[in-house]
């Protein structure tokens, strides 16, 4: 076998053993813990809430992360979940359309950013400049993070140099490791992700103009059991928006 032929099933087959990873189901809980469907890029935030939350009220919840599109499909079968938080509102637009959503609010706000390992060069020429080998993001034609993705780099001219260098990823996360650990050169992630790793670093920001904005959507399902609404609330209080805070997320301004 050619070397290059075998580089290529090494990576494809890491690519593929990280994207497995990413996708976690529930960890072992007690049968009341609420059931959370949430994406991947909520992961090392909603894990902390969800700690706090049993330390305050000795209840608990398990979370299954993974691309929003993945949730929202899996949940539409029948999947057995109280909450849902997508990364976008096209997702919750769908099961709310579908008539299985009971209540739902705008939980969470984010940004968008080209990310680098955080020991390697960066690349030159601006900073929004992606460089050359390849290029980490979620699917751009399904998950949040690389459908924004996508929408900002044609916005500034770039997506024909990326398209053909660019590794889609099942989930935002899978993308962030796949910089973190050097597999692809640079990558395209929520701010939040590139907080969270400590191997990589953040090279520059998207304007906020160049994508629709990215919201975080949670929805009460309709399937929902009564002892999920006081984590439904808990998620709307100081408490657990002082912990989204601090990992990068931005909190939406509540209407008057």
């Amino acid at each position: 076998m050619r070397a290059s032929c075998l580089h290529r099933l090494i990576f494809a087959g890491l690519l593929a053993l990280l994207q497995a990873v990413c996708v976690t189901g529930y960890v072992s809980g007690a049968m009341a813990d609420t059931r959370v469907f949430a994406a991947a890029s909520l992961k090392t935030a909603l894990d902390e809430v969800g700690q706090l939350y049993r330390l305050e009220t000795g209840n608990g919840m398990v979370a299954a992360y993974a691309g929003s599109s993945v949730l929202a499909r899996q949940i539409a079968q029948g999947a057995p979940a109280d909450i849902f938080v997508s990364a976008n509102t096209d997702w919750m637009d769908s099961l709310d359309t579908a008539g299985q959503v009971r209540e739902r609010m705008d939980l969470l706000g984010n940004r968008l950013v080209v990310i680098t390992g955080a020991s390697g060069s960066t690349p030159t020429g601006g900073p929004l400049t992606i460089g050359t080998g390849r290029v980490a993001m979620a699917m751009v034609a399904s998950v949040p993070a690389g459908i924004y993705g996508r929408e900002a780099l044609t916005s500034l001219g770039l997506w024909d140099d990326i398209e053909d260098r660019a590794v889609q990823t099942d989930n935002v996360r899978a993308a962030l490791r796949l910089v973190a650990i050097g597999a692809a050169k640079s990558g395209i992630v929520y701010q939040t992700d590139a907080m969270a790793e400590p191997r990589v670093q953040i090279f520059g920001t998207f304007p906020e103009d160049s994508h629709t904005p990215i919201i975080y959507p949670a929805g009460l399902l309709t399937g929902a059991r009564s002892e999920s609404h006081a984590f439904w609330q808990f998620l709307q209080s100081e408490a657990a928006q002082e912990v989204f805070r601090a990992h990068g997320f931005l909190i939406p301004e509540v209407p008057e």
